[in-house]
């Protein structure tokens, strides 16, 4: 439900983009609970490092059809052909390291399906299955990392992902609903 062009007090991050006020409206803290999307957000978070979330934001369909809408058994199975058409697409971030992340993140996934049954059921444990909400009164408020993905992190570095730092967790935590980090001031906040 996009409620682009309605006059409504968000959070100050979502600008008057319009990719980010979809993004901030519908995506953002709710909780996602679908393998393939999770997998989605963990790469575009990672692809964001030392960019800007819009810029993620805007090549996003591009990554969706440079990457086989995230199957991570697909994905998984790249070559070095796959490899080559990707760092030639100018619909995702060319980055080699980020490209070759997102490769082996898939791999990565599918082990963690088999031991969890779902990457769903691995990640969430790190809320012990239920989103942490938080209201903060401002930006300034909400932090870059927490103790929760520093666990994210520390565990999924020790499985072999990549691009995945604290703050790319938490980051990944916000965009997948594990954390609600709506401000008090958001019409999201009093929604929930």
């Amino acid at each position: 439900m996009s409620t682009q062009g309605v006059s409504l007090t968000r959070c100050s991050w979502a600008t008057s983009d319009p990719l980010y006020i979809a993004y901030h409206d519908d995506e953002w803290g709710v909780p996602l609970h679908d393998d393939r999307a999770l997998f989605e957000l963990l790469t575009l978070e990672g692809a964001q490092a030392g960019l800007s979330w819009l810029t993620i934001l805007r090549k996003r369909e591009g990554y969706r059809r440079a990457f086989d809408n995230f199957v991570p058994e697909i994905v998984a199975a790249y070559d070095d052909r796959k490899i080559s058409e990707l760092m030639a697409d100018a619909g995702i971030v060319r980055n080699r390291a980020k490209v070759l992340s997102t490769i082996n993140n898939a791999a990565r996934v599918v082990e963690a399906q088999r031991e969890f049954g779902t990457f769903d059921a691995f990640v969430w444990r790190f809320v012990d299955g239920t989103p942490r909400v938080n209201r903060p009164s401002s930006l300034g408020e909400v932090p870059a990392k927490t103790p929760e993905s520093d666990a994210m992190s520390k565990e999924l570095k020790q499985r072999g992902f990549k691009f995945v730092g604290s703050t790319i967790c938490y980051a990944f935590m916000q965009a997948a609903g594990l954390v609600d980090d709506h401000l008090t001031t958001c019409f999201r906040a009093a929604e929930a």
